[in-house]
């Protein structure tokens, strides 16, 4: 295993920020990830697991070593009448998992196309879109620990998983690296198509039945059409989560704003988008030198070619506390902010 040093995070994050790491290493294996552990150990010096880097806004150079995950593989360990179970090793692409699934035809990963990032970051972050989560076909993942040395297996349960939330995201941030994934996938697959979006598009397609290969398809146009490209504009895909509100809030709110987008959960509470609320307080479009608000999407903060992680971050900080004044709704950053 090779140790760099001051090595350059740009192409390695999609905010595409020009910032560098003391200490970088790709591992691909179970011994260079204990090589990397014994190294920061020595030096002293703090350690991060990088996957696509999707889902990152650095503020600064990073002092300590980045681990570049790059555990390959993709292999099925069980199956039954109406299941497989396949183990995806961290270091693969979310996306060529999905692609691999749906070219098989089974089912349970396709409404998560076009998804940036690796697989081993997928649990940390419990990744969602169109009414599917990770966690609705996630089986058990195993995961190293770097203080004690360790491989330990999470069940479901064990990841606690939340929206864009689990354990590794809060208890266990930055003590382990995700070396692998098992995900339960249908061999008869229930397609989830209750999203308008999907539906609409699909309705074109008469004379058969509809696929996963379909789902995938009308999934990746509509991301494509509405989010931008970081090859060519520099973002992190979706930087707020949804807010959940209560029954008595969406309430209040429909009474000033009956216009106002919301989802009933399960538990009564409701889930509002936060690209409409931002939009409404008059952001979309709007930018602060080199940091920006995406013209289409508003709740997407672009670089513009320039900006700092400081910039990114302070812009944000402005739309949470107008969404907060206008709504009374607070907005929590969905990216992990270094």
């Amino acid at each position: 295993m090779k140790i760099m040093e001051n090595y350059s995070l740009k192409s390695l994050n999609t905010f595409g920020l020009k910032v560098d790491a003391k200490y970088f290493a790709v591992v691909a294996s179970l011994d260079e990830i204990k090589q990397a552990g014994k190294f920061a150990d020595k030096k002293a010096v703090s350690l991060m697991v990088l996957g696509g880097g999707s889902n990152v806004l650095f503020r600064g150079d990073f002092p300590g070593l980045i681990v570049r995950n790059n555990l390959k593989g993709i292999s099925v360990i069980d199956e039954t009448d109406d299941y497989v179970f396949v183990k995806v090793m961290g270091g693969e692409v979310w996306d060529d998992f999905v692609s691999f699934c749906v070219g098989k035809g089974w089912g349970g990963v396709e409404n998560l196309s076009l998804i940036p990032g690796s697989v081993g970051a997928s649990p940390i972050q419990n990744i969602g879109a169109y009414g599917v989560e990770l966690k609705d076909g996630f089986f058990e993942l195993e995961a190293w620990f770097w203080k004690t040395s360790e491989m330990k297996i999470f069940s479901k349960n064990e990841c606690e998983f939340g929206y864009r939330s689990s354990i590794f995201k809060k208890k266990l941030k930055g003590e382990v690296i995700i070396t692998s994934v098992t995900i339960r996938l249908d061999k008869n697959p229930r397609l989830k198509t209750g999203y308008g979006a999907i539906k609409n598009e699909l309705e074109g397609i008469i004379n058969r039945e509809i696929g996963v290969r379909d789902v995938r398809n009308v999934i990746i146009n509509i991301r494509r059409s509405k989010l931008p490209d970081p090859v060519e504009l520099g973002n992190a895909g979706s930087f707020f989560k949804n807010p959940v509100v209560s029954s008595a809030k969406i309430s209040k709110l429909k009474t000033e704003f009956p216009e106002i987008v919301s989802y009933q959960q399960a538990d009564g509470s409701y889930k509002l988008a936060a690209g409409w609320l931002i939009d409404k307080c008059g952001w979309k479009g709007k930018r602060a030198g080199d940091a920006g608000v995406h013209t289409e999407q508003a709740l997407v903060l672009v670089n513009y070619g320039e900006a700092t992680g400081n910039d990114i971050l302070n812009l944000a900080k402005e739309i949470q506390k107008s969404v907060f004044e206008k709504f009374g709704v607070k907005l929590n950053m969905e990216v992990n902010v270094v």
